[in-house]
């Protein structure tokens, strides 16, 4: 059979050196069928749908056929895993198809998860199964919607193969799509080495692909740590807005182009708890909610480490001019997350006060036991009773806003608003587009994995279509709103590896 061509491949990660990645292609699956196709994403890409659509195009996503152009490779990279020194880690699952440039300009890489092992696999299957496959797929576009930078899903097949976890389960390749795969794990490969030329190489490379801008900059590693820095900054506070815990925040998880890569044990507050932690092996707690930006500075760190020997050749002054970056992190995401929280409250200036108006809420949202997503929704949802006062809960939930301390807070706030001088149209709209109404709720996502495993993707289409338009209240879809029952709740969640 002829191979067919479905993307118009134009390689670049692959003609840098071959130290970077080792060469793999995917290993074949004995019955694929189709789970979701990302028609929006085929056509962002502009791709055809139809291509995807047929025999060929099947065998392409499940790894049984390697398209015209391809140049499949698992890429090399290390990391701290939990803090915990790992010298080489790679792709144990994922095969990179190669890259593609849309109209607009834009590279992508292309990649199949789940794809069988690899030189990096470490004694692994290489597969995935059904349930990690539909979670990565909602849940990054999910937070595409949301606006938060991602990887993204164009793609997911069931292998008609089974893989063995706790119990044997059925097989799924996610196709994934990407900005880039670079992570700081990558750098910390060739540090590990001592390996400078590649770490220039590397360098320049993620310069001319996310960050051209500074190809002409006077210390262009030093630039490379400090853009990058920032981009971790506004990625994060951006999660810390939604609620959104990754689970996983290990510096190979880290990317430098500043997107959410790896949704393994990720998850939603539903209940607002600053400690709040679902990851099943992440037994100390170190990627909590709070603990998000520590960690993200901790990893920008690491990085500034693998940068030191281009950023100056002596030692003294490259690691004074690194620790300067890594030290603004703290001021530019309280930066960022008093701007993010600032419009969650309806907010368009920036006052004195601000960040104890936004702390004092949050300290009452936790000591009532209140939802994250729902209390920041039901404000903008009641500008008008604003006016006077007093905020009703809807359906009494908890009588949260009838409470004396809250009341107090909402004059407070009150009283803050007529200091923007905006009208109240005004402020719903900004609080309509930084408070979404729908999340992709941890017990949701689970309701449609039970279903998907059982070949039933009705209800992940169905949840697809509401999380895709999050910010819009949507006709009887009131239970992707709801938070969940006491014997619904989720209190873990499984990378699926």
């Amino acid at each position: 059979m002829s191979q067919q061509t479905l993307f118009d491949f134009d390689n670049s990660y692959v003609n840098l050196s071959p130290k970077l990645f080792s060469n793999q292609s995917p290993t074949p699956v004995s019955n694929p069928s189709m789970i979701a196709l990302n028609h929006t994403l085929v056509e962002q890409l502009g791709l055809n749908t139809s291509d995807f659509q047929t025999d060929e195009g099947l065998a392409v996503l499940s790894g049984n056929r390697i398209p015209s152009g391809a140049e499949p490779i698992a890429t090399a990279y290390a990391g701290h895993q939990f803090g915990n020194w790992v010298p080489q880690l790679g792709d144990g699952r994922a095969v990179l198809l190669g890259e593609i440039v849309n109209k607009e300009g834009t590279r992508y890489d292309i990649q199949l998860k789940g794809a069988g092992p690899t030189p990096y696999s470490r004694n692994g299957d290489g597969r995935a199964a059904v349930g990690p496959v539909v979670r990565e797929y909602v849940v990054s576009e999910a937070m595409a919607a949301l606006g938060v930078p991602t990887t993204r899903a164009l793609a997911a097949v069931s292998t008609g193969d089974t893989v063995r976890r706790e119990t044997l389960l059925p097989g799924a390749i996610l196709t994934r799509v990407a900005s880039s795969h670079i992570r700081v794990g990558t750098f910390q490969f060739f540090a590990a080495r001592r390996d400078t030329e590649t770490i220039k190489l590397l360098t320049d490379h993620v310069i001319s692909r996310h960050y051209p801008q500074l190809r002409d900059a006077s210390n262009p590693p030093l630039a490379l740590l400090a853009e990058t820095l920032k981009q971790q900054v506004e990625l994060i506070a951006h999660w810390q807005s939604i609620g959104f815990i990754h689970g996983v925040m290990n510096t190979d998880n880290a990317s430098v182009a500043g997107i959410t890569i790896d949704y393994g044990p990720c998850a939603f507050m539903d209940t607002y708890h600053p400690s709040t932690v679902f990851s099943s092996i992440d037994h100390a707690s170190r990627y909590a909610y709070q603990n998000q930006p520590s960690i993200a500075q901790w990893n920008m760190a690491n990085l500034a480490q693998c940068l030191l020997a281009i950023i100056d050749e002596d030692e003294d002054k490259a690691l004074q001019a690194a620790q300067d970056v890594i030290d603004s992190f703290p001021a530019l995401f309280s930066e960022s997350y008093l701007s993010r929280f600032r419009h969650k409250l309806g907010l368009s200036t920036e006052q004195e006060n601000d960040e104890k108006l936004i702390a004092d809420f949050l300290v009452l949202m936790q000591e009532s036991h209140m939802d994250f997503t729902n209390t920041f929704r039901q404000l903008s949802t009641q500008m008008d009773d604003v006016q006077a006062n007093t905020l009703q809960a809807q359906n009494n939930t908890d009588s949260f806003f009838e409470k004396s301390e809250t009341q107090q807070w909402i004059s407070r706030w009150h009283a803050r608003m007529q200091r923007d001088n905006n009208s109240t149209e005004a402020r719903v709209e900004i609080m309509h587009q930084n408070n979404p109404a729908y999340i992709p709720r941890n017990h949701k996502v689970e309701q449609i994995i039970a279903a998907a495993t059982e070949q039933n993707y009705k209800p992940m289409e169905q949840m697809l279509s509401v999380l895709s338009n999050p910010y819009k209240e949507q006709p009887n879809m009131q239970a992707y709103a709801q938070a969940p029952n006491e014997d619904e709740i989720v209190r873990a969640t499984f990378c699926g590896t």
